[in-house]
């Protein structure tokens, strides 16, 4: 299993960022793909979550309106939109792969990519 994650950096508060996680090693499609993040000092917390098939998304409270995930299941490849970003959203972005079959849970994670967000 390999994850590749990009897109992360720094930019001003009120910018954008598009988040990559290029995907091998697994059927992606099957996968819920997710989005944690951790600041310095917290706890991982989840950001965001699409499932297999793309047409169900959850969202923490704090990015609702802001952030938008999807998947190109064709690519193997989760995205993360992020808009109006502010310093709290200052932490390293991690991508993970969840699946359950056959009584086993499947739980993959990516390397992490730092988004930093300062004037």
């Amino acid at each position: 299993v390999q994850f590749v994650e990009s897109g992360g950096g720094l930019v001003q508060p009120g910018g954008s960022l598009r988040l990559s996680c290029a995907a091998s090693g697994f059927t992606f499609s099957s996968y819920a793909m997710s989005w944690y993040r951790q600041a310095p000092g917290k706890e991982r917390e989840s950001v965001a979550t699409i499932i297999s098939a793309g047409g169900i998304t959850k969202y923490a409270d704090s990015v609702k309106g802001r952030f938008t995930i999807s998947r190109d299941n064709a690519k193997n490849t989760a995205y993360l939109q992020m808009n109006s970003l502010k310093p709290e959203d200052t932490a390293v972005y991690y991508c993970n792969a969840l699946n359950f079959a056959g009584g086993y849970k499947y739980d993959y994670w990516g390397q992490g990519t730092q988004v930093t967000v300062s004037s």
